[in-house]
């Protein structure tokens, strides 16, 4: 199944892919067979721990193997009407308490609240789609609405 992945999104998955498969998976493969080299097994904390990571380490690759077979980049480039959509950072302002905040739109793999990555299928992010700088959204939290006004659109 594809998803919209922006091109840095991307190669930050492909990084960690290859740094997991290339750099830790081989040393944890080969802290294991140290450990297991020492004899008893069954009391053997690092032989525990060493397959255990192992294990993890081989979920995550799973999981990026189908983030990244799955995804399909899409290139941030700016419309010409200016309208947001998906790649798009928005710097807005809360009309009511006059706090700005600052979103990029990215795929729904890619979120990060804290870091204002936000998905396009998120309330904000449908409530901004095509709207412009200088447009005014509503957005429903779980606060009650919110009204934004958009400051600025870049991709």
């Amino acid at each position: 199944m594809k998803h919209l992945i922006s091109k840095e999104g991307f190669e930050k998955f492909k990084a960690e892919w290859e740094h997991l498969k290339y750099v830790e998976r081989p040393a944890m493969i080969n802290q294991v067979q140290a450990a297991a080299a020492e004899g008893d097994r069954s009391e053997n904390a690092a032989y525990t721990y060493g397959r255990m990571r192992v294990r993890e380490i081989d979920r995550r690759l799973r999981e990026l193997d189908r983030i990244l077979d799955g995804a399909q980049i899409v290139e941030n480039a700016a419309t010409k009407d200016g309208s947001i959509r998906f790649g798009a950072t928005v710097k807005m302002v809360d009309k009511k308490t006059k706090r700005e905040k600052v979103y990029s739109i990215v795929g729904d793999k890619e979120i990060d609240p804290l870091q204002g990555r936000i998905s396009m299928k998120s309330p904000i992010g449908e409530a901004l789609q095509g709207k412009k700088a200088g447009d005014t959204v509503e957005v429903q939290a779980p606060r009650g609405k919110i009204v934004y006004e958009i400051l600025e659109v870049n991709y």
